[in-house]
């Protein structure tokens, strides 16, 4: 059995471990308000820009652009969102598991595929993987703005354009609620179901040609597409932390009491035996 000074110790370090846990529940939820106020107030521009270019790219029968046409598929990129860090709960392995799970599904070699990682965590998974990454950025904000992104958003879009993919997907988590976040796949480009994802369509007068335009608004509409995935596995990742350190705060809490009670008890019996042996050795000299 463990000494007083033993039990006394774990007591001592596991209340600053619960201090500084709860500390971080606490930055965390500060953190998780603004990040869902962020995703939520990018949603109605998100759904403005989809309903303009789908009525474009719909309403001029002529219009003919490679980010619309599906072509044979020779190689897959994945764009994946994680954090930088740990300490979120289960955050960063259901992305990961899934889109791991896929890429081992639908692809026989590391040719196949390549990754292109938001946030460290993704980044060091599959390069101990071997797999290509081809494009990573980390140290993104807590509170992200478009230019943070910016450059590596353009740059895969790009690449979709000068046919280094043939086709890419998106994996991150998608906010529900402080308790639940949804590991979400989307398929990012090229834009073949632009139709099905618009809830209307409106008719517009343009000038120059829709060609012109689309050439304009549909690498904005996929960039966006990316910032917007990035504001909402960002609301996820400070809910996944926050839950993470209160659930750590409770269990702190209850092994301090556990380890309370057995000190008290181990504290009792030693009191007990002290007053035995005084009484025993009084007893021996009557």
């Amino acid at each position: 059995m463990a000494s007083l000074r033993d039990i006394k110790s774990r007591i001592v370090s596991t209340k600053k471990t619960s201090q500084i846990t709860k500390a971080m529940e606490m930055v965390s939820a500060s953190k998780w308000n603004r990040g869902v106020m962020n995703a939520k107030s990018f949603v109605p521009y998100m759904e403005k820009i989809q309903e303009v270019t789908a009525s474009i790219a719909l309403g001029s029968k002529d219009v003919n652009h490679p980010m619309l046409v599906s072509r044979p598929v020779k190689k897959t990129g994945y764009i994946v969102i994680t954090s930088d860090r740990g300490l979120a709960g289960a955050y960063n392995s259901n992305v990961l598991r899934q889109v791991y799970q896929t890429i081992q599904q639908r692809h026989k070699s590391n040719d196949e595929y390549a990754i292109i990682a938001i946030g460290r965590v993704a980044r060091d998974f599959f390069l101990k993987r071997g797999a290509s990454v081809v494009l990573d950025i980390v140290g993104v904000a807590d509170q992200p703005s478009f230019t943070d992104i910016k450059d590596i958003a353009s740059k895969a879009v790009n690449m979709f354009a000068d046919g280094t993919f043939d086709e890419l997907y998106m994996y991150y988590s998608h906010y529900v609620s402080a308790i639940q976040q949804d590991v979400t796949e989307k398929k990012l480009l090229p834009l073949t179901d632009i139709a099905a994802s618009s809830s209307k369509l409106t008719s517009y007068e343009f000038e120059p040609s829709a060609e012109e335009i689309l050439e304009v608004l549909l690498p904005q509409y996929a960039e966006s597409l990316i910032y917007g995935a990035l504001l909402d596995s960002k609301a996820s990742e400070h809910a996944a932390r926050m839950t993470a350190m209160k659930n750590a705060t409770d269990n702190a809490k209850e092994l301090i009491n556990n380890l309370s009670l057995v000190y008290n008890r181990a504290r009792q019996a030693a009191i007990t035996q002290e007053i035995t042996e005084i009484v025993g050795g009084a007893s021996a000299l009557e």
